[in-house]
C-alpha cells in the first residue's frame, strides 16, 4: 500500500478493549461503527456543530448510508485514531470520509464513506446547511484515497424493495429477532447506528457457518480452525427504530467468486413488515491460525451458488 499519509483532521483517538473483540479474535464490526459514530461527533464539531449529538441540540447529523472497508485487523490492546473530512456537500446532505488508523504503524484499519443529512434533532427533518457550516466544509474537503474507495460494491442509488412479505416470498433466513432496548438508543430516542450492523453480526453465524463449511471442505488444502471476516460493507438506513420497537434480520447469499461471498441483509419491522434498513457485505472464509483467506474452489463455488437466493437486492 506504500507510505500512508493521514487524510483530513483528527476527530477521535482511543483503542481496542478485550470486550470489543469477537470469536475471531479481532474487533467486531459493531465497535468499528461505534467508533465511527463517536468520530462523527468530532467531525460535526469541526463543521461548527459541537453539540450536534447533545440532548439540547436543535440540529444534528442523521446517517443515511455508509460504505465501510475493513483493511487490517485490530486486536485487543491496539491503539487507534481517526481522521475525517468532507468529500462533497449539497443543500441538506454531505458525504463524509472517516479513516481509522493503527496509531503505532500509521496503517489504515478501516475506512468509512458516510452520507449524512442535516436534520432537526427530534423530528429528523432535513433542512439547509447554514452558510457558516458550508464555509467550514470548504476547509475540510478531502479526496477519497484509493484504499477507501468502493471496490466490490457500488454506491449507486437504490430504491429498496425490502419488506417482510418479500423476504418470506424469497425464503430469506431469519438470523436475528428482538426488541430495541432504551440503552441501545441515542439521546433523541433513535436506535444507535452500531445496532444495525450489530444485530446482523449477532445472527450471521446461522447464515454463513454452513457456507464456510462448503468452502473449507472443498478447499483441497490443510486448514486450521475456520472463521470469517468482512472486507467491505454497504449499509442503507431507511428508518430509525425507537425503544420498544422490534427488529428481525432476514438474510441470504447473493453470489460468490474465487475468494469472496456476497451476502445481503434486510433489517425489518416484524409488526408492520417495513424495512428499517438494508445492507450488503463482501465476506471471506478465514483460516484462524494462518490469518489468511481460504480460497473458494470451483467445486465450492458451484455448491454455494446452489444456496444463493435468486432476485436478492438491497
Amino acid at each position: 500500500m506504500g507510505d500512508i499519509i493521514s487524510i483530513g483532521t483528527e476527530i477521535w483517538r482511543g483503542g481496542v478493549n478485550t470486550w470489543d473483540c469477537d470469536e475471531m479474535g479481532h474487533m467486531n464490526v459493531r465497535f468499528y461503527v461505534t467508533r465511527a459514530t463517536e468520530g462523527l461527533a468530532g467531525l460535526a464539531a469541526e463543521l461548527g456543530m459541537p453539540f450536534a449529538f447533545a440532548l439540547h441540540a436543535n440540529a444534528t447529523l442523521l446517517i443515511r448510508e455508509q460504505h465501510i472497508r475493513f483493511l487490517r485487523e485490530a486486536h485487543a490492546g491496539a491503539s487507534l485514531h481517526m481522521t475525517g473530512g468532507v468529500i462533497s456537500i449539497s443543500e441538506t446532505e454531505a458525504w463524509l470520509l472517516q479513516v481509522i488508523y493503527h496509531s503505532d504503524s500509521g496503517e489504515p484499519a478501516a475506512t468509512f464513506q458516510t452520507r449524512v443529512a442535516h436534520v432537526t434533532a427530534r423530528d429528523g427533518l432535513a433542512f439547509a446547511w447554514p452558510d457558516a457550516i458550508l464555509k467550514r466544509a470548504e476547509r475540510l474537503m478531502v479526496e477519497v484515497p484509493p484504499y477507501a474507495a468502493v471496490r466490490s460494491l457500488t454506491l449507486s442509488p437504490v430504491e429498496s424493495q425490502a419488506s417482510l412479505a418479500k423476504a418470506d416470498a424469497l425464503g430469506m433466513q431469519n438470523i436475528a429477532l428482538g426488541a430495541i432496548m432504551p440503552q441501545e438508543c441515542d439521546v433523541f430516542g433513535r436506535m444507535r447506528p452500531e445496532q444495525f450492523i450489530g444485530r446482523v453480526s449477532d445472527g450471521i453465524g446461522r447464515l454463513v457457518q454452513p457456507l464456510r463449511k462448503i468452502v473449507s471442505d472443498n478447499a483441497g488444502i490443510s486448514l486450521g480452525p475456520i472463521g470469517g471476516a468482512v472486507l467491505e460493507y454497504r449499509l442503507i438506513y431507511l428508518d430509525w427504530p425507537m425503544a420498544g420497537d422490534r427488529v428481525t434480520v432476514r438474510s441470504g447469499l447473493q453470489g460468490a467468486d474465487s475468494r469472496t461471498m456476497r451476502v445481503l441483509h434486510w433489517i425489518l419491522d416484524p409488526e408492520t413488515g417495513k424495512a428499517w434498513g438494508t445492507s450488503e457485505a463482501v465476506v471471506i472464509t478465514f483460516d484462524l491460525d494462518a490469518r489468511k483467506v481460504v480460497p473458494i474452489s470451483d467445486t465450492a463455488r458451484a455448491l454455494l451458488l446452489d444456496q444463493a437466493t435468486p432476485g436478492l437486492t438491497l
